[in-house]
């Protein structure tokens, strides 16, 4: 065939049709379509639902009293839905109930714009199959109502249709004849509980046996005439909805003009998180019947603490009709739904104090990281949030006005001689090792213009660790590495605060990351996007200084040990190795690996203490065992 020739058309003759093999699509839709079998139960009252609404749109005018009542007999294994609704005329038994992919519902709604009706696909009455051998539709239709039929059939492959005496009024019977292995669904417990949920906000009371009280009994606050207490009326909805946490507090979600129809409520939980726990919980209703029980990818993922509910008419169901398409109005819901709950939060900080406090206090660490990723709730929450600090939990502001000024924050878990520092220094100081604080408070520094100093990293250990008034001789500080510093570790002649530190010893947290990143499990560990970061980062330091010790030259004792070093003391030496057994020692209580042996430390304690005492002068007395020990000659 020669450039830009055209394919020859197929013959016409050629053409066939598909065959479709009607036991195994049927088998398919009705066991497979759906991930669990408490969906059939939404759909047949969701067709019962369609039924009251499509009798009101015929017969706007007759005497009907919508109502669906579900009622179980264990005995019998069975579980039926009632309804008063339109009812089935026999051929619309054919040409509706039995043929997979056409439904009445939804050329009804295509007809008058109706947005009530909730049905779409014409799929499903098939979900009864996949919970029951056997189901039996008796019906009246509104339109004969002296005339009656029933729908029987196994496995809905093949069916029967029969004359039934009329029932007293319009309205269908579903019975469903259960599978041994859903036998439990015979249960008017287990039918209170799912259809509580499932049909919280149809508009047709739904009640099970013979309730007086429906199970979608709850008042519906964004359906409800404004006026009154409106906050008690969203948290009454959200104690009943919400299934694991009691609300804190609780606010609506409106419409946006000419953006999303979407309307209902989200609340804060009472539930512990904390840094990348996930606890949303949203579900989502499509015309009053629930869609998707789990949809919390239409909450922020920052918003681990959200619960809500929300119902829209402009989201697209899959066919399952259990989550949704990923379409233009999904992101828009996403974006309105995240706008909700900074406003949510706005309004109760302002109007709730109590409640917002509890909020702070229940998910500080959650907001800590909320606040980073959205510019309102960082001016909200900066000088509210709670900080995790060495003196417990404290707003970034308070840690400023403690340090004069200044935010320390540790980037290392403490412990040791860190933990002596900072106690030492006598100011709250920030963890940085726990979710979100330390570029939280990176960008508080940044916004209220004050000092931010990081304990660990170079640029805050010079601003700790001072240099000396005078460099120590190279051989003095030769002397003093061989004696104090162990492998590793780097000494560095400074002064600091408080005087009566001799040394401190501190971590380098960037040959920390470099060694954790160059682990031979990094790769799987970490992504490679933020592994690559990571290393161009670390490059800089070839990771062989792993700790610097710093020597206080302010210190008294240092400064006797180096005069008594210059002097030729004999006690020089074992000073020093005192100073080295302390450091060991106290090395061992931080958090990181020591390089020390602290076997050996504490035994090098023990020797100093001897060397030291065999030159006290002697004639001095004896320490006595006890007090009765003392001797008048004493």
């Amino acid at each position: 065939m020669s450039e830009g020739a055209q394919p020859e058309p197929t013959p016409v003759e050629d053409l066939r049709t598909t065959e479709v093999d009607l036991g195994g699509l049927v088998n398919v839709l009705a066991t497979h379509l759906y991930s669990t079998p408490l969906v059939a139960l939404r759909e047949l009252v969701q067709n019962a639902h369609d039924s009251h609404t499509r009798r009101l749109l015929e017969d706007p005018e007759g005497d009907h009293r919508p109502l669906i009542r579900v009622r179980a007999d264990a005995a019998r294994r069975t579980v039926a839905i009632e309804d008063t609704g339109a009812g089935l005329t026999e051929p619309e038994i054919h040409s509706y109930l039995a043929t997979v992919g056409t439904g009445y519902t939804r050329m009804l709604r295509e007809l008058t714009g109706n947005q009530e009706l909730i049905g779409a696909f014409g799929l499903g009455f098939l979900s009864a199959f996949s919970i029951a051998d056997e189901v039996t539709v008796t019906t009246t239709s509104h339109r004969e109502p002296r005339l009656g039929h029933r729908y029987r059939s196994r496995g809905g492959e093949q069916y029967r249709v029969e004359p039934v005496p009329a029932r007293p009024r319009p309205g269908t019977v579903v019975e469903l004849a259960l599978k041994a292995e859903h036998s439990h669904l015979a249960d008017e417990d287990t039918l209170r509980e799912v259809l509580g949920r499932y049909c919280v906000l149809l508009p047709i009371p739904v009640y099970v046996g013979e309730d007086e009280q429906p199970v979608n009994s709850v008042e519906v606050p964004w359906r409800q005439a404004l006026g009154g207490d409106q906050h008690a009326a969203r948290m009454r909805f959200a104690t009943a909805f919400g299934r694991r946490f009691e609300p804190l507090t609780a606010f609506p979600v409106h419409p946006v003009d000419g953006v999303t129809d979407a309307v209902g409520l989200l609340w804060v939980q009472d539930g512990g998180t904390y840094g990348s726990s996930d606890n949303r919980d949203l579900a989502v209703y499509l015309r009053g019947m629930l869609l998707a029980e789990d949809a919390r990818d239409l909450l922020p993922g920052w918003a681990g603490f959200i619960g809500g509910v929300v119902e829209s008419g402009r989201l697209t169901p899959t066919a399952s009709r259990e989550d949704l398409q990923r379409d233009e109005h999904y992101r828009v819901l996403r974006k309105a739904l995240t706008d909700a709950i900074v406003d949510g939060l706005y309004e109760t900080a302002r109007l709730r104090p109590a409640a917002w406090r509890r909020i702070l206090t229940r998910h500080g660490q959650d907001l800590l990281g909320a606040a980073l990723c959205d510019e309102r709730l960082f001016t909200l929450l900066a000088d509210d949030v709670p900080v995790p600090t060495s003196q417990g939990d404290l707003t970034a502001g308070a840690l400023r006005a403690a340090g004069g000024g200044a935010v320390h924050v540790a980037l290392g878990t403490g412990g040791g001689f860190e933990e002596m520092l900072y106690r030492a220094m006598q100011v709250p100081i920030a963890r940085g090792d726990r979710y979100a604080v330390l570029p939280f408070l990176r960008r508080y520094a940044r916004l209220r213009g004050c000092r931010l100093v990081e304990l660990g990293s170079e640029q805050g250990n010079r601003e700790l660790f001072r240099d000396p008034e005078r460099p120590l001789p190279e051989g003095e500080e030769a002397w003093l590495a061989a004696a104090l510093a162990d492998r590793g570790e780097q000494l560095v002649p400074a002064r600091f605060d408080p005087p009566g530190l001799p040394l401190v010893l501190v971590p380098d947290r960037e040959a920390e990351l470099k060694a954790r990143i160059e682990d031979d499990q990094a790769d799987a560990r970490i992504p490679s996007a933020a592994l690559r970061l990571a290393r161009a980062f670390t490059a800089r330091t070839d990771g062989e200084v792993k700790a610097r010790l710093y020597l206080n030259l302010a210190c008294p004792a240092v400064r006797d040990l180096l005069a008594a070093y210059r002097s030729g003391h004999t006690g020089s030496a074992t000073a020093a190795g005192l100073l080295r057994s302390l450091k060991v020692i106290m090395a061992a209580a931080s958090s990181g690996p020591a390089e020390g042996d602290l076997t050996a430390a504490l035994t090098g304690v023990g020797t100093a203490v001897s060397a030291l005492t065999a030159a006290v002068p002697a004639g001095l007395p004896d320490v006595p065992d006890s007090p009765g020990a003392l001797s008048d000659e004493a």
